[in-house]
């Protein structure tokens, strides 16, 4: 029941972000949800082996770099999914950023509600 709450969370986040950033459009909530999907999935599966692989730049950027793999991320979801545009890689790491913030913020307000229920008990 989490992954859902989670996954529309994400795709409500998707649509409200590309509804402020002029550089990424959204077509419709339909796509921002297929988005968040994907986004799981590439999040989940593609970066731990990109940072695995990328990781003298990493150290050498000081972790930096972890920002250009969510760019990364973020583009090549643009390519796989038709109705949703990043303009560039600027956009794409703005978006990134901005989309991470929310769900911290979310998974955040989320343990906090477990661990008072759980106190509760």
């Amino acid at each position: 029941m989490r992954i859902i709450a989670k996954l529309l969370f994400s795709a409500i986040c998707v649509l409200a972000i590309a509804y402020i950033l002029p550089g990424v459009n959204v077509a419709n909530i339909t796509i921002s949800l297929i988005v968040a999907i994907v986004l799981a999935f590439l999040n989940a599966y593609l970066r731990p082996l990109l940072i695995l692989i990328t990781i003298p730049f990493t150290i050498f950027t000081l972790g930096l770099f972890l920002l250009a793999i969510n760019a990364g991320i973020i583009l090549f979801t643009d390519y796989l999914i038709d109705g949703f545009e990043v303009r560039s890689f600027w956009w794409a790491l703005l978006f990134s950023f901005l989309l991470s913030m929310a769900t911290s913020l979310f998974e955040k307000i989320d343990e906090y509600n477990r661990s008072r229920v759980d106190f509760k008990e």
